[in-house]
């Protein structure tokens, strides 16, 4: 066997190293595009949803979209591409993908993060084989087959498929068969209008790197937007965590501080104002993915007394009028919607998307005891973070800088 020379070898060496720069490069540039879509689906759901705590999962959302992708065809997929900002048909961004959904859908004595999609699809519709093969493997994805002629009894079909997936202990089962149809439900079946449905959960319970004591936790007030205030269990901690100040396009400054969890793979940011009249959307309507990229590089170690309320909720979302606000609106229409790549079956299109998401912070990070003791705490010469006020949080994932979870905190003492 001939012996590579000098230069041929540096010549290969180099073309390795400029492979793995470009796929640093790309990496990147995707990571900023999908938080990029975070944010663009956090903003148009806070618009609507003004009044209220709010939590969406852009990670579980951008993989049934991109399963949708998969299997778009002409204008249906520019929309999509366009939305999303990148092309799943891409090998690169496929291989980009697939690196976090190993990881939601794991529990473990410290981490429950379970992420389920499902695709209902009209009893009698024929997937092409490609198509499931690439569907069965897509980020926890069930394929179910539905008889839509029932519209009253199918949405009960699917709330019922995200409240059980959504509130299951168990490992999410993530190989389901496409069911075949029987000859009565093909009698039954509209044939100019060809159904689809989505519907995403993901739910999040992590331990923290370092607990809250329930000891230390007491009620104090938590100032609502209007001035007023309740009285909420208010968790307490002293301890060295990451915390930077940063500054809106409008010159508004907010803090950020970062909690770790016990694996080392997630953390929650909480994002504050850091003028107590200034208020929260403020922040929400400024904040982009080029500033959350800033935060990594902007954030100190200190010692901090820490003030964070427990709390917990849950969204069911319809993500139809969402999606269609975001430029993605041929899915939804019987004559425009372009799935060839799912099936050769034509009239295919989306009915209904959901979406659902669930989160609960306490002391230990997990579900909690209800009573804690009330207790002075010492004052201190640290750093106060104290979020008593509303508040913006975002789930991130440390490897990746996924967005697991972007939410707010608008009234603690709201419960789901």
């Amino acid at each position: 066997m001939p012996l590579l020379s000098a230069s041929s070898l540096f010549i290969c060496l180099w073309l390795v190293e400029l492979c793995n720069v470009a796929n640093s490069v790309l990496s990147s540039s995707f990571s900023d595009l999908h938080t990029q879509f975070g944010f663009s689906l956090y903003q148009t759901l806070a618009e609507t949803e003004n009044k209220s705590n709010l939590i969406v999962s852009p990670a579980s959302v951008s993989l049934c979209l991109g399963l949708l992708q998969l299997g778009a065809r002409g204008n249906t997929l520019v929309q999509l591409e366009g939305t999303l900002g990148y092309d799943v048909n891409d090998a690169r961004v496929q291989n980009i993908l697939s690196r976090p959904q190993g990881d939601l859908g794991n529990s473990s004595e410290s981490l429950r993060l379970q992420l389920a999609n499902a695709l209902f699809i009209q009893s009698g519709v024929k997937l092409l084989p490609e198509f499931t093969q690439h569907a069965l493997g897509w980020g926890n994805t069930s394929l179910l087959s539905v008889n839509f002629s029932n519209p009253n009894h199918t949405h009960s079909q699917l709330q019922q498929w995200a409240h059980y997936q959504s509130k299951a202990d168990d490992h999410l089962q993530t190989r389901e068969e496409l069911l075949h149809s029987s000859e009565e439900e093909e009698a039954t079946r509209q044939d100019h209008l060809l159904y689809m449905a989505l519907v995403s959960t993901l739910v999040f319970h992590g331990a923290w790197q370092k607990q809250f004591l329930f000891t230390e936790t007491q009620n104090l007030p938590f100032t609502f937007s209007d001035g007023s205030t309740v009285k909420v269990p208010m968790m307490y901690q002293s301890s060295e965590v990451n915390i930077g100040h940063f500054r809106l396009p409008s010159e508004q400054e907010y803090t950020v501080l970062e909690l770790p969890y016990l694996d080392h793979s997630l953390r929650l940011l909480v994002a504050l104002p850091s003028d107590r009249k200034t208020p929260l959307s403020q922040l929400e309507k400024q904040i982009t993915a080029r500033a959350v990229g800033l935060w990594d590089s902007g954030l100190r170690r200190t010692k901090m007394d820490i003030f964070l309320p427990r709390f917990k909720m849950q969204s069911k979302i319809n993500l139809k009028p969402v999606l269609q606000s975001l430029g993605v609106s041929d899915i939804f229409n019987p004559s425009a919607a372009d799935f060839r790549g799912i099936s050769d079956t034509d009239g295919l299109f989306v009915s209904e998307a959901f979406h659902e998401a669930r989160i609960e912070v306490t002391e230990a990070g997990t579900k909690a005891a209800s009573a804690t003791a009330m207790v002075l705490l010492k004052r201190s010469r640290s750093a106060v973070f104290k979020a008593d006020r509303p508040f913006l949080f975002i789930l991130r994932q440390i490897s990746t800088g996924s967005l697991l979870f972007i939410g707010r905190v608008l009234n603690p003492a709201e419960m789901p």
